[in-house]
């Protein structure tokens, strides 16, 4: 995720870090020196006039305008709902930590519930980007506990079980009335809606063959546009070609990164931040004080 103070309106036209413009840098530059080739032949392909107005790219752009902000919105709903799932993460471990200090009468046990709950936030995190949370499991998960996850393909699934394990194991011993512990389900049933919720964005992308249908049209747009202008602006074609171009190709390429919100591109969601954000609130509410500092970004960049 981008972090950074917002600039003025000046600097604002010159950012690059933040915007999709490194990625798009290459297609530009193909399609002004196409742009400059047409123009410099005024749309003669060797002893063809390639003749085109105007009227069918104004007809086309408009309806490419209309599909491109459809795949924004709908990769954009993808986003946030995520980020509304992360955010019902930290609400519901925070209510299953206060309900355990304040309803069960013994608090001897009460960390193993909270670190238990720390491991899952973590191990959602790794498993919704393909990577290793041994590290992290081991800080959080005794010897025990972590024999229990070997070999299991969802281990966040398995470590709500494990908190569900220290629940039940508190209302047989007498110290967690039933109605009580009644409660503190709800909670855990949120949070096995939420890591759902996440798998399914995270195993569910949009279409291929709906983003294959609008960059085809895209490109094609573009590489046919100059020859549709340079009859009537002449000379300015290329500038106007690249300019038309950066706009479409920079709404497509945000679009598909924002299309995967659990990735690790700057405007994707900063999971690690968050994750270790819910890690220090947990412990806060244990009582320790010697909390790790906040996650600061890189370069204006939140991971």
């Amino acid at each position: 995720m981008i972090v950074r103070p917002r600039p003025n309106w000046f600097r604002m036209l010159f950012i690059v870090r933040g915007s999709v413009l490194p990625a798009i840098l290459p297609q530009l530059l193909i399609t002004l020196a196409f742009a400059l080739l047409v123009t410099a032949f005024h749309g003669y392909v060797f002893v063809w006039k390639v003749s085109l107005t105007f009227v069918p790219f104004s007809l086309i752009g408009l309806t490419l305008a209309i599909f491109l902000g459809f795949r924004n919105n709908t990769s954009y709903a993808r986003y946030w709902e995520a980020r509304v799932l992360w955010g019902e993460v930290l609400n519901d471990t925070r209510s299953l930590v206060r309900q355990s200090l304040t309803l069960v009468d013994s608090a001897s046990s009460n960390a193993v519930f909270a670190h238990r709950l720390i491991a899952f936030v973590h191990a959602l995190r790794h498993q919704l980007r393909g990577t290793n949370p041994d590290a992290d499991l081991a800080r959080w998960l005794s010897e025990n506990d972590r024999a229990r996850l070997k070999g299991t393909r969802y281990k966040p699934s398995t470590i709500l079980l494990l908190a569900g394990e220290w629940l039940r194991d508190q209302r047989e011993q007498g110290k967690l009335a039933p109605p009580l512990a009644q409660a503190m389900e709800v909670h855990m049933g949120h949070l096995s809606d939420a890591l759902g919720g996440c798998e399914r964005i995270a195993g569910t992308p949009i279409p291929f063959t709906y983003a294959v249908i609008i960059h085809r049209t895209v490109y094609l747009y573009c590489l046919l546009l100059p020859f549709g202008l340079v009859d009537s602006i002449g000379a300015m074609t290329p500038l106007v070609v690249t300019f038309i171009a950066y706009t479409f190709f920079a709404l497509e390429a945000l679009s598909s990164e924002i299309e995967e919100p659990f990735g690790m591109e700057p405007n994707d969601l900063p999971l690690d931040a968050m994750s270790e954000g819910i890690e220090a609130s947990l412990l806060e509410l244990l009582g320790e004080r010697d909390l790790p500092p906040a996650p600061a970004p890189t370069h204006y960049v939140l991971t």
